[in-house]
């Protein structure tokens, strides 16, 4: 089964950055990228301007499973993971 993007099943180590708008939208602002490229995206849209007036009210990055790995709400912070939330390996 495929995505629409040509990619077949779950992708293992590629992931998603979204944002979301306080009128309800959203948007991919990457995807099937590394957890590097994530990582820096992630920095970016929750450090921006839009985030910091509240245009952007949250960004997530997921993986390959759909599984949200960070989450930052606006006038929250970071809420996913939290200092609390198990590490694996």
């Amino acid at each position: 089964m495929t995505d629409g993007s040509g990619r077949i099943g779950r992708t293992d180590g590629e992931y998603n950055v979204c944002q979301f708008f306080e009128n309800g939208m959203y948007e991919y602002t990457r995807r099937y990228v590394s957890a590097d490229e994530a990582a820096q995206a992630f920095k970016h849209y929750t450090t921006n301007i839009a985030s910091r007036v509240g245009i952007v009210v949250r960004v997530i990055i997921t993986d390959g499973g759909d599984y949200v790995n960070a989450e930052w709400k606006f006038g929250e912070g970071l809420t996913y993971p939290t200092k609390d939330t198990p590490v694996e390996g």
